[in-house]
This record gives structure tokens, C-alpha cells and sequence, in this order.
């Protein structure tokens, strides 16, 4: 039985990029809480994705996945939201999609999978507040981040 060769995906690929941008809060699920509730992204807020569509180039291996992005932020001292905090991540996103020098650029993904070449990111909308959380966290939403990609040959 040969061992199956690792492929980029689009969230290993739109969470290594992301990382460039607002540092190690990036995952497709929020962290749960400590066993004492404390969040470990209290003091910084997160950023959570998820894939809402895209196409493949059919001719060529360059990928156009279409990522939902969600900022949120949170404050263990009170129950009002942050809105701003929240609103920062979701404008130091938008600034980096026109970070053009930024862009094109490598990003490594997890350990045996292959590197990927991130060749431009933009939005498809503005990002917006989503109120109404029962956690009493603040989230914007980016309706649409595509990060046009490539793996590299290794």
C-alpha cells in the first residue's frame, strides 16, 4: 500500500496566507475555552474561515476558492462587545489584499504537504457587523476573500 501524496487545499492555503497577515488567531473553528472559561484569543481576537465557493482553472492548476472570513473579538471583563477590535482584523485583511508588493508570495502549509504560491487576494464585498452573538463576542464578516493560489512543485 503506497502512502497517499499530500495536496494543498484552499483552507491550508487561505489559513497560511491569513497568518501572514494577523499572526497565529487563524483556524476554521474558534479555540474552546481553558478549563478555568478563559479565551485564549481574548486579548487579540480571531479569525475564523470557511470555504463558500470558487472554480478551478480548467486548464491549468491555479485555484480561485472563494473563503468566508470571520473576525471576532471578545472581552473577559465585560459583556459589550469589542466592535473595534473585531473591525481591525477584518481592515488589516482588507489592507493586505492591497499589499501589492506583499503579493505574490510563498506560504508553507502544515509539515508534508507542499508549499503553495499565493499570486493575489482581494475581497469580494465589504466587511460587515454581524450583531446578536449570544456569546456577547463581537464578529465582522467578509461576505467573500478569494486567494488566487498554486502549489509549487517540489
Amino acid at each position: 500500500m503506497t502512502t497517499p501524496v499530500l495536496r494543498a487545499t484552499p483552507e491550508l492555503v487561505a489559513i497560511a496566507w491569513l497568518k501572514t497577515v494577523v499572526g497565529d488567531i487563524v483556524a476554521t473553528t474558534l479555540p474552546k475555552p481553558g478549563s478555568d472559561g478563559s479565551l485564549s484569543w481574548a486579548d487579540t481576537g480571531f479569525v475564523t474561515i470557511t470555504s463558500a465557493g470558487g472554480t478551478p482553472n480548467l486548464y491549468v492548476p491555479l485555484r480561485e476558492p472563494v473563503m468566508g472570513v470571520d473576525c471576532w473579538a471578545t472581552n473577559s471583563q465585560s459583556q459589550k462587545p469589542p466592535w473595534n477590535k473585531a473591525a481591525c482584523l477584518a481592515e488589516a485583511i482588507q489592507a493586505a489584499c492591497y499589499n501589492h508588493p506583499a503579493i505574490p508570495q510563498t506560504v508553507t502549509l502544515p509539515s508534508g504537504y507542499p508549499q503553495a504560491r499565493v499570486l493575489s487576494a482581494y475581497t469580494t464585498g465589504e466587511h460587515r457587523r454581524v450583531p446578536d452573538d449570544p456569546s456577547s463576542y463581537a464578529r465582522y464578516a467578509v461576505p467573500g476573500l478569494v486567494v488566487v493560489w498554486t502549489e509549487v512543485p517540489s
